[in-house]
């Protein structure tokens, strides 16, 4: 056996062993004369079946109708080769997707003597095909449709490179007009300028994704409120091909939003100017009852004066009542202002003991105080001022729930609280009275609610008992039934160790000693106060000058020498604040006390300066002049 015949056998064994591929023979004709094992799986025929058939019996009546068999025959042996996809028939006439190739043999001497055919199945990859496109023409479908979002790609530089028919819908671009332009004509001029359209992608490529909402302006110039989506798009290498943009018009919703805003700014400006209202009411009406004590004690003093009688009682009532005057004022700058708590430890009994006097005289004849403590009880963590102010709230609450009289009881004992650390002193003040709603008593400690009638309460008793309360460590907790009485609580810490409580200082309305008679300016732009002031230091033995604004006082300061200014800090044109600076700016060595009717002064507005507030009295006065001097 030849060489060359053992060659070709063992090609002829290699083709016939392959199972994946069809590879026959066709004389030049068409005319099938070889067949292996491949064709016979992919085609269903054996070997003797075709042997000897025209292979145009694989094609479908289609591409017979075509002539499609024998250009293919014609094109490989013209241009020597042919290779195409398509669809062809098995023997039991179902169809696959082929991949065909055909090449022209020649013999040794080049004369044509049939063709190599070689067929693949590709009916898988050609279903996965299929799918995809079909899956991707749905995807298509399902951008196109959606009318509520515009979705639409951009290239790597933000061109335009689809879009849907919810960005024509409400940006007003047909798709011929958009495809191929830069996504920024969407973007308002000064957003352009400041580089908005550029960040937006950068932020997209950087971080994986932007989002933002923002004014966008549509092809008719129209402006609308967008929220809007990018995320890169990056192919298999993970090289950014483009964008994903996506656009929802939120104009609606925008406009609802500033609406809803709107009007809960209107509620909130009627809730407030109803609050001032009430406020105004009851804190017009606690002031007129201190102004006709005053006025009435006054009158009387003056027309008793006037026959010589003795008008001690008048005066004294008089000084009573603008004492409560100013404890009112001072419950509304603490309310205003939320006061900083000087928490130290007081002994409770002590502190109600203290007050008994004040708290009888407060609530009147009618009602009897009964008080109830035990032998030993911590000291509670608090601000005595304040604490003892909460008190005579709640006394006064009690008598106001006693219009026919009754008792009081304020009692003290220990807590424990289940959940809570440490050992609490709780504080009671009980009343038989009237009692509240299940209603009255859910807003008992909203600020400005009052059940006391239009005029006759600010409503902010509970409210400041409340947050002084809490503000030092405790709770309040108040029980109350219709024709029951009511029982308020006062929770408060017990306080530790280092807490020591300070000896209560003992009222002495001794005078300072006698000071050196002084030149003073008293400045205030309120005639009245600047003539009591006056005559207060006239009568302390000063020498007094008067001016009644801060202009007028620095003509006087240019001209004449004073060893102290008490100046008010409220003043029109100059403050007094101003007035101090300019002052020391020309009297380095003046002596200045400065005279307010707030709780703090502004912020920003630090004087280094000491301080008395309105109202005083002489001898607070007179202090202060010792301390400063």
């Amino acid at each position: 056996m030849s060489v060359k015949t053992l060659n070709s056998g063992r090609a002829d064994l290699l083709v016939q062993s392959i199972t994946d591929y069809a590879i026959y023979m066709l004389d030049p004709a068409g005319i099938v004369s070889s067949w292996n094992a491949g064709a016979e799986r992919l085609k269903g025929y054996s070997a003797s079946e075709i042997i000897g058939q025209h292979f145009s019996r694989f094609y479908t009546e289609e591409d017979l109708a075509k002539g499609i068999p024998a250009t293919a025959l014609k094109t490989a042996l013209e241009e020597g080769r042919f290779e195409a996809e398509g669809w062809r028939l098995r023997q039991d006439g179902s169809r696959f997707w082929a991949n065909v190739v055909i090449d022209p043999i020649r013999d040794e001497e080049g004369q044509h003597v049939g063709f190599a055919k070689v067929t693949r199945d590709l009916s898988e990859r050609k279903d996965a095909d299929e799918a995809l496109r079909q899956s991707e023409e749905r995807f298509r479908l399902l951008v196109q449709s959606v009318t509520d979002y515009a979705i639409y790609m951009l290239d790597p530089a933000g061109r335009v490179s689809s879009w849907n028919a919810g960005a024509q819908r409400f940006k007003g671009y047909q798709e011929c007009e958009i495809i191929g332009e830069h996504f920024s004509r969407f973007y308002l001029p000064e957003d352009r300028e400041a580089g908005v359209p550029e960040r937006a992608l950068r932020t997209a490529k950087d971080e994986g994704r932007f989002e933002a909402e923002g004014w966008r302006v549509r092809q008719d110039g129209s402006r609308f409120w967008a929220h809007v989506i990018i995320d890169p798009i990056h192919d298999g290498g993970g090289t950014l091909i483009g964008f994903t943009k996506i656009t929802r018009d939120l104009t609606e919703r925008k406009r609802s939003q500033e609406a809803l805003q709107k009007s809960q700014e209107q509620f909130f400006q009627a809730q407030k100017m109803e609050a001032i209202g009430k406020l105004t009411g009851g804190v017009a009406h606690d002031f007129n009852n201190i102004l006709a004590a005053i006025l009435g004690s006054l009158s009387l003093a003056q027309r008793r004066l006037a026959d010589g009688a003795d008008i001690t009682r008048f005066v004294e009532n008089a000084m009573l009542a603008a004492e409560r005057g100013a404890l009112l004022s001072q419950r509304m700058l603490a309310f205003a202002r939320k006061q900083e708590l000087t928490l130290e430890a007081v002994d409770l009994p002590d502190a109600v003991r203290s007050m008994a006097e004040m708290l009888q005289r407060t609530i009147g004849p009618g009602i009897t105080i009964r008080t109830d403590f035990p032998l030993k009880l911590p000291p509670a963590l608090a601000d005595r001022t304040q604490l003892e102010l909460a008190v005579m709230n709640l006394v006064v609450n009690a008598r106001d729930a006693l219009p026919d009289g009754g008792e009081v009881r304020i009692s003290a004992e220990e807590a424990i609280l289940p959940d809570a650390v440490g050992g609490y002193v709780r504080l009671s003040v009980v009343d038989p009275g009237e009692g509240m709603t299940a209603r009255t008593l859910a807003r008992a400690t909203e600020p400005f609610f009052t059940t006391k009638g239009v005029g006759k309460g600010t409503g902010l008793g509970l409210s400041m008992v409340h947050g002084m309360v809490e503000q030092c460590g405790g709770r309040l907790h108040i029980e109350s039934s219709p024709g029951k009485g009511t029982k308020v609580e006062i929770l408060l810490p017990v306080a530790e160790a280092s807490f020591e409580a300070p000896a209560v200082p003992q009222v002495v309305r001794e005078e300072p000693s006698p000071a050196r008679a002084l030149r003073i300016l008293a400045v205030d732009d309120d005639e009245i106060v600047l003539l009591n002031t006056a005559t207060m230091l006239s009568d302390m033995g000063h020498q007094v000058q008067q001016a009644d604004s801060g202009s007028s006082a620095m003509l006087l300061l240019a001209r004449e020498d004073f060893d102290l200014m008490v100046t008010d800090y409220a003043m029109p044109n100059m403050t007094g604040g101003e007035l101090v600076e300019k002052a020391i700016e020309i009297r380095p060595d003046l002596k200045v006390i400065v005279v307010s009717g707030f709780a703090d002064l502004p912020e920003g507005e630090e004087l280094d300066r000491p301080r008395l507030s309105k109202p005083f009295t002489e001898f607070e006065l007179a202090r202060t002049i010792a301390q400063t001097v």
